[in-house]
């Protein structure tokens, strides 16, 4: 799977830098020219807000099929100083750096989907979303389910692709998500983390069943641990099953709960799996996420990230909790 591209930005030449990778990456996606140029004055605008007001930024960008058109997601991400009133900020005219002050207004009009957390002294993520319909259908909607969800995946430094990966099915009210890594990183864990996600693609039944039929094709690849959620929200569960160490929980401000996964690698090693029914209440949000990111951490102190797009609770986890020497994958899911 193709990673999130990651970006630092804490000098000036580095806008430029970012500015021409979201360009590069909108025409590999095969982006007409007036969504290229409506993207690259986003990044230009987020980019240039982080080497001027923020510490230690950086800028994730990823592009994906929706439907018969692409959605293409840019966080901007720092360590601070962060906003005391968000709100303020969007204001056009409002600048703490002696500039216009148009910036995150501009970025959000130009936003299909907008969405900022921040915490004074700690630091801030901002995510820009571009629906860019298909040319068959320039007047197109960008298709709407009853989840909202997204998943970034990192390659491990030094790397160009990563052996970790994510898929997600939708049918009606349902929503089922497979998070794969692959033993080890690099192409060989990639091929391995591929194999699981074309396999779930045509497999059906329960997360167990569809990790059993898996588990034969992934014999002849290194291996890979493996976690498949599938959410109902009609039912209001979680039915969940995994080998190996992809975590998943289920969070709200009133609640954590760990979703449980074997021992085990597919492919190499796994006794007979188990799926484990979990209640899942009205506001949580369901995290499954690769070992690149530190399992011990928490939300409680946090109440507003909940409200917030799941790619920026992603883009939030992975700030504060990237171990930042393996590939890391985090997919967040909640009702809409």
């Amino acid at each position: 799977m193709t990673p999130h591209l990651d970006i630092p930005v804490s000098e000036q030449t580095q806008v430029g830098e970012a500015r021409r990778a979201a360009t590069r990456l909108a025409t590999d996606h095969e982006l007409d020219e007036t969504a290229t140029g409506r993207i690259a004055i986003v990044v230009t605008e987020l980019a240039n807000n982080l080497w001027r007001h923020a510490a230690k930024g950086r800028m994730l960008m990823g592009c994906r099929r929706a439907g018969e058109g692409r959605l293409f997601e840019i966080l901007a991400i720092d360590s601070g100083p962060g906003m005391a009133d968000v709100q303020r900020c969007l204001r056009d005219g409002y600048s703490s750096g002696g500039t216009a002050g148009n910036g995150l207004g501009a970025v959000q009009r130009l936003s299909t989907d907008f969405s900022v957390f921040s915490v004074p002294g700690r630091g801030t993520v901002v995510l820009s979303r571009t629906w860019v319909p298909p040319a068959s259908d320039p007047y197109a909607a960008a298709p709407r389910t009853g989840f909202a969800f997204a998943g970034i995946c990192l390659a491990a430094p030094g790397e160009f692709v990563s052996g970790d990966a994510w898929d997600i099915r939708l049918s009606d009210s349902q929503a089922t998500i497979l998070v794969a890594d692959g033993l080890g990183h690099g192409p060989v864990a990639a091929a391995a983390a591929d194999v699981a996600i074309q396999g779930f693609a045509a497999a059906a039944g329960s997360p167990a069943a569809i990790l059993e039929r898996l588990h034969g094709p992934m014999r002849s690849t290194r291996g890979a641990a493996a976690a498949i959620a599938l959410i109902d929200a009609t039912a209001g569960t979680v039915t969940y099953a995994g080998a190996g160490n992809i975590s998943g929980r289920m969070i709200s401000g009133v609640a954590d709960r760990s979703l449980l996964s074997q021992h085990g690698t597919l492919g190499v090693q796994v006794r007979r799996l188990q799926d484990m029914v979990y209640p899942w209440p009205e506001h949580a949000l369901v995290v499954m996420h690769s070992d690149g990111l530190a399992t011990r951490w928490n939300l409680k102190e946090l109440g507003g990230l909940f409200n917030c797009d799941p790619a920026v609770v992603a883009g939030w986890l992975l700030r504060e909790h990237t171990r930042g020497h393996d590939d890391v994958t985090v997919v967040v899911l909640k009702r809409t």
